[in-house]
Formats: structure tokens, sequence, C-alpha cells
């Protein structure tokens, strides 16, 4: 969601999943800077749509994108809603629920993007590549005839603008903080790293300032942590930052993170927050889960 400073909303988008019966909420995470919260919940996949449409709900009425301003890349009010599934759930029903999602979304006017495994063709699966303009050139986007959406309207939702929804594969959210103000470093290193640049596999990282904080971040996503995990990266990290000149300052997972993805991973050299609700197995059968 694309609120991540008023407690009063937040408590609120928390309190509409976590009253929808069959549905643990499990997890929420906020960050000012980045003026984003995400909220991990499990339930069956009939569970997790209710929930995420009561969610919507409680979004599309508080967050005005037009008055949004923050320095993580958003298109939506309700940004992203991945289903990722967990054990026991088959892969039509995740795909089935997101579809549902999505279609009670366009309902609404909010144009619709399927992605990841949901998409309609691979050009449409990529996250970064459907997000890319934001929220501010989403109206220019949705005017090619390339980027008409899958569902909903040709036209940015005033406030809400657009929602990506799919079924993916459970990945880590994983920032690195450096002790200096200036973005040069934490830029420079996310490009070295990120695979779109020919860094490292299955790596998407930014570099972003974190001025309530006096710090800025190298904010990760690793796509495929079996191919390149957590330790790689971060020893990339550590390396730019010495070669740069600059101290690490902690870091921090967002949202649930994969057992798989730290088993052997000694999260006290990472510096790391790491909450027991953020660990979820998973397997490639599985319960609807979104986050």
């Amino acid at each position: 969601m694309s609120e991540g400073r008023d407690e009063t909303r937040m408590a609120r988008f928390a309190e509409a999943v976590a009253a929808t019966a069959g549905v643990a909420l499990i997890h929420r995470s906020a960050d000012p800077d980045h003026h984003r919260m995400v909220l991990a919940y499990l339930g069956d996949p009939g569970g997790v749509v209710e929930a995420t449409a009561a969610l919507a709900a409680e979004v599309y009425e508080a967050v005005d994108l037009r008055r949004h301003r923050g320095v993580h890349p958003r298109l939506g009010a309700l940004d992203v809603v991945p289903f990722v599934r967990g054990p026991g759930c088959p892969e039509a029903e995740a795909l089935a629920a997101a579809r549902s999602f999505g279609e009670r979304v366009a309902a609404r006017g909010v144009p619709v993007f399927f992605y990841e495994r949901s998409a309609a063709s691979r050009a449409r699966a990529s996250l970064p590549r459907i997000r890319a303009g934001q929220f501010e050139g989403l109206a220019g986007k949705l005017a090619r005839p390339e980027w008409r959406p899958d569902l909903g309207p040709a036209a940015p939702h005033p406030t809400a603008g657009a929602v990506v929804v799919g079924v993916r594969a459970p990945l880590v959210r994983f920032n690195v903080n450096l002790d200096t103000r200036d973005p040069g470093p934490a830029r420079r290193i996310a490009a070295a790293i990120r695979a779109s640049g020919g860094g490292l596999p299955h790596v998407r990282a930014l570099g972003i300032s974190l001025e309530r904080r006096g710090l800025t971040q190298v904010s990760i996503n690793l796509t495929r942590y079996e191919v390149t995990p957590i330790p790689t990266v971060y020893d990339r990290i550590l390396e730019g930052a010495r070669d740069e000149g600059v101290a690490t300052a902690g870091s921090e997972f967002i949202g649930p993170v994969p057992a798989e993805a730290l088993r052997g991973l000694d999260a006290r050299r990472l510096d790391a927050d790491l909450a027991p609700d953020q660990i979820l197995e998973f397997s490639s059968t599985g319960t609807g889960a979104s986050e």
C-alpha cells in the first residue's frame, strides 16, 4: 500500500484483513521514507480474496496518489498484490484467486495488470517494467495500445492509479542501510549488483535516500534466492561500501522470508532486523497466501 506515515490509516488497513473470517494476519511493516506499507496474511484462496477486497476498499477511501510522495516506486494506492502459494494450494486455485480479485478491483474503475505467473505474455510479466513511469506517467502509458490494462479502464483511476496483481514464487526483500546522507554510493552499489545491469543473477536493486533516518539504502529483491543467496548479495554490498568509503548501518527484511532462504545464514552477521513472524515455510504446492 502507498501509505507509510499515517498510523490511523495503517491500523485500518491491518484491521480490514484481520477482521476477515478464516484469514490470519501474520506480519505488518511500514516505512515513512518509502511511504509504503506491507501486510502478509494467510488463508484459503477464497478467504484471501475477501480479505484483500476489504483491504482495497479501505485503501481506496484513504489514499490519494496525487498527494503521495515517497522514495519507493509505485503506480497504485494499492500498488502490488502478490498471491504466494503455501502448502496445499494448487497453482490453478491461486491463479483463479488472483483473477477474482482483479475483477473486483476493475469493477471499481481501477486498471489491473496481471504479472508474473498470471501475466498474459512474457512482455507483461515483469513488475519493474509494468511500474516504469509510476503513477505520474500512467495516463500516457495506458494510452499506448501495448499497455492497455488486462482488466478495467484504459485510463488511471484519478486517486487510486492502477494495481498489479498476480501469482509469484516466494522472494526475499532485503535492505542494507549505509551511514551517509549522500545517495550516490547506494545508487552506484545498486547499479553494480542488479541483474539488469550485468550484476548478480535474479537481483533487483535500487539506491534510495532515507531522509528521516539520515541514511541511504540499497533496497533489494532476490527473485531466486536459491541461485543468488542472501550472503552473496550482502558480501557484494559490503565490498561496494568499502570501495565507496562508507560504513553499513544495519539491514532489514521486509515481509515474509522463506525459511529455506535463511538456512545456514547468521542474521547477526547481517545486523538484520528479522521478526519470528516473518519466517515462513513455502513449497511448490500450497494454502492461498497474499502479502
